[in-house]
């Protein structure tokens, strides 16, 4: 530490040392938002702009039994789910029915097959047959990476042609899927790549 003469001859006080700035753990895996937040708020920003009406569908859940601690308050002790669910999201963009799966993962070559149900491929597979428009949404958590992938080049995986095989590789979903790049509103803008492939 040095002391500063000032002109009218007066040593300036000495400042005090501060203590050391605590040292801050960064937690990498939480640094952006999960798929499904990102297309909640996307959702949001679409409706708000009138351009799609596009909504999570909520699990369909059987409540069987239900705790009253207080007057003001319930806590649901047992419950299942009554359905499969079919896919996490639908609704209509310009007269067309829309149905879509989102999925992440943290594989970084590629993509599992178990993260998909066979009542899921069925179910878009019956979708595309009524002349609606499906496709999956899928992030690679790890490098925040997401496509936007047609659903009929998923159904030949969960066919007998691809017997054995476990998961998608990332080259064939990036050569066959559009990149959705991230921004800041809308978070996802995947009408953008609806635009390209379905309204030419």
């Amino acid at each position: 530490m040095f002391l500063i003469h000032y002109p009218n001859g007066k040593k300036a006080a000495p400042r005090p040392s501060l203590p050391p700035k605590p040292q801050i753990k960064t937690e990498y895996g939480k640094r952006g938002m999960t798929l499904e937040e990102d297309l909640n708020q996307s959702n949001e920003v679409y409706l708000a702009k009138g351009m799609a009406v596009i909504h999570k569908k909520p699990t369909p859940v059987q409540i069987v039994s239900v705790d009253y601690p207080k007057r003001s308050a319930a806590v649901i002790k047992e419950a299942y789910f009554k359905t499969a669910s079919t896919t996490d999201y639908n609704g209509v963009y310009k007269g067309r029915y829309i149905d879509f799966e989102a999925k992440e993962t943290k594989n970084k070559n590629s993509f599992p097959l178990k993260n998909f149900h066979s009542h899921q491929i069925c179910h878009m597979e019956s979708v595309q047959k009524q002349g609606g428009i499906a496709f999956v949404i899928l992030r690679f958590s790890e490098d925040n990476e997401t496509y936007l992938l047609d659903a009929s080049y998923l159904f030949p995986y969960f066919s007998t042609s691809y017997d054995g095989r476990k998961s998608i590789p990332r080259e064939e979903i990036a050569l066959l899927g559009t990149l959705l790049p991230l921004s800041y509103s809308p978070r996802i803008h995947y009408l953008e790549a609806v635009d390209e492939l379905y309204f030419p």
